[in-house]
C-alpha cells in the first residue's frame, strides 16, 4: 500500500470511492482494511442484509472500557443532475479548499480518524480509541444501530462517542430526532361530475398533509420548552416534499402517494407523534370506506430516529470543549447517528471539520484550515489517551 501519512492524502482516496448510499462500499471499506492492517490494526465487518454494504469497526490500544469512539458515514449523496466544475470522484484543490463528494459530508473527518487510528498505534495509551465507520446514514440513520450493537458485544465499551459530522469543530451537543412515512393513499374512480360517488385520492391526501400544517401552526404558537428553545426553529416541524397521483382533470384520482417526514425537538416522544398520526389516517380511512370499501390510506414507515439530547455533565461533551476550547452552546435541527449511539447508553456529541451548508451541494468542499483544525483536534485527543 501507499504511504497514505497525511490527511490530505487519504481524503483523496476517500473521495476516489463514489460510494454513494445507493451503490455498494465495499471498495471503500477493502481499502480501509488494507490502510489499518498496514499499521496493526485488526478490524472487523458487520454486513448488510443484501451483502453489498458493510460497516467496519476497529480498535487500538488497550482492551479496557473508557475509550473514545470517533463515528463516521463512507456513504455519500449522489451528484446526478448536479453542476460540478471539477470531476466529483477526484479531489481538487482550489483557492484553499479541498473540492470532491464527500469532502464536507463526511469523508474529511473519516480520513482525519484514520490517521488518528495509525498515529494512536504507536503512542502508549492508557485508554483505547475506536473506530465507527457505517453504511446508509444518507438514507436514515438506521442502518448504523447493527454497528452499535455489534461493538457493544466485542469491543470494551467506550466513554465517548465522538460523531464527526461538519459542525466547523464546534461542539453540537443536541439534534432534532426524524420520522417518516410513505403514504398511499387509494381512491375510487368516478367521473369528475359524479364526485360524491367517488372517494379522490388527491382530496384525501389534502386533507391529511392540512392535518399537517394544523400541527405545524399549534408548535409554532406553543411556548417551547427547555429542551427545545435552542433549536432554529425551535418546535417539531412536518414536512411534504413531493406529492404525485391522479390520472385526468375529470376522474376522481384513484391513487396519491408521498412522503411525510417529522422532525421533532428532543424531549417529544416519536411514538407519540406515530399515534397521532395514524389515528389521523384511520379516521380519513373509515369516511372513505363508507364511500367505498375498497379505499384506505397505507402507512408504510421510513426512517426513525431519536433526537440527540444535551447530557447534564456529558462525559463526550466535557472531552470535546477541552479538545476545541469551544465553549459555546450548539443544537442543530439535522440528524447524525448520534442518537442511535446515544440511545445505547454512550456519552456523544457531534463535533467535526467543514459547514453542513456545502453538504450535498455541487462543488462540495473542504477548506484547508478546516481540515488543519480537525487534525489538531485529533493530535490532542491522542496525547489525552495517553495521559
Amino acid at each position: 500500500m501507499e504511504n497514505y501519512s497525511t490527511a490530505r492524502a487519504i481524503l483523496a482516496k476517500l473521495v476516489s470511492f463514489p460510494s454513494v448510499s445507493r451503490d455498494t462500499n465495499l471498495p471503500l471499506v477493502d481499502w480501509v482494511e488494507t490502510f489499518l492492517a498496514a499499521h496493526g490494526i485488526a478490524s472487523s465487518r458487520v454486513m448488510s442484509p443484501c451483502g453489498n454494504k458493510a460497516h467496519l469497526y476497529a480498535q487500538t490500544g488497550p482492551a479496557v472500557d473508557g475509550g473514545v469512539i470517533l463515528s463516521g458515514h463512507t456513504d455519500v449523496v449522489p451528484v446526478d443532475g448536479q453542476a460540478w466544475t471539477t470531476d466529483p470522484w477526484t479531489l481538487t484543490e482550489r483557492d484553499g479548499k479541498l473540492f470532491g463528494r464527500g469532502a464536507c459530508d463526511m469523508k474529511g473527518f473519516d480520513a482525519l480518524a484514520l490517521l488518528a487510528m495509525a498515529r494512536a498505534a504507536k503512542r502508549p495509551l492508557k485508554r483505547p480509541l475506536q473506530l465507527a465507520f457505517s453504511f446508509d446514514e444518507e438514507v436514515g440513520c438506521v442502518a448504523v444501530v447493527d454497528l452499535v450493537e455489534a461493538m457493544l458485544g466485542a469491543l470494551p465499551k467506550a466513554r465517548e462517542v465522538i460523531v464527526g459530522e461538519p459542525t466547523m469543530m464546534r461542539v453540537v451537543t443536541g439534534h432534532k430526532g426524524g420520522l417518516a412515512y410513505h403514504v398511499h393513499v387509494r381512491g375510487f374512480e368516478v367521473h369528475s361530475s359524479l364526485l360524491p360517488y367517488g372517494v379522490s385520492a388527491i382530496m384525501q391526501a389534502a386533507r391529511l398533509i392540512d392535518w399537517a400544517n394544523q400541527r405545524n401552526a399549534e408548535n409554532a404558537a406553543r411556548m417551547p420548552g427547555e429542551l427545545a428553545a435552542p433549536f432554529d426553529p425551535p418546535f417539531t416541524t412536518l414536512h411534504v416534499g413531493v406529492i404525485e397521483g391522479g390520472t385526468a382533470h375529470n376522474i376522481t384520482a384513484k391513487d396519491c402517494r408521498f412522503l411525510i417526514e417529522f422532525r421533532f425537538v428532543p424531549g417529544e416522544s416519536p411514538d407519540d407523534w406515530a399515534r397521532r398520526f395514524e389515528a389521523r389516517a384511520a379516521e380519513l380511512t373509515a369516511e372513505m370506506q363508507a364511500i367505498h370499501p375498497d379505499t384506505g390510506i397505507d402507512l408504510n414507515p421510513g426512517f426513525a430516529l431519536p433526537a440527540l439530547a444535551p447530557e447534564t455533565d456529558g462525559a463526550a461533551e466535557t472531552l470535546a470543549r477541552r479538545l476545541t476550547g469551544d465553549n459555546g452552546q450548539h443544537v442543530v435541527s439535522y440528524g447524525t447517528e448520534g442518537s442511535q449511539f446515544q440511545a445505547r447508553g454512550y456519552s456523544t456529541v457531534v463535533c467535526g471539520p467543514g459547514d453542513i451548508a456545502q453538504a450535498h451541494q455541487p462543488d462540495e468542499f473542504l477548506t484547508l484550515d478546516q481540515l488543519a483544525a480537525g487534525e489538531a483536534f485529533m493530535d490532542r485527543l491522542i496525547d489525552t489517551l495517553c495521559a
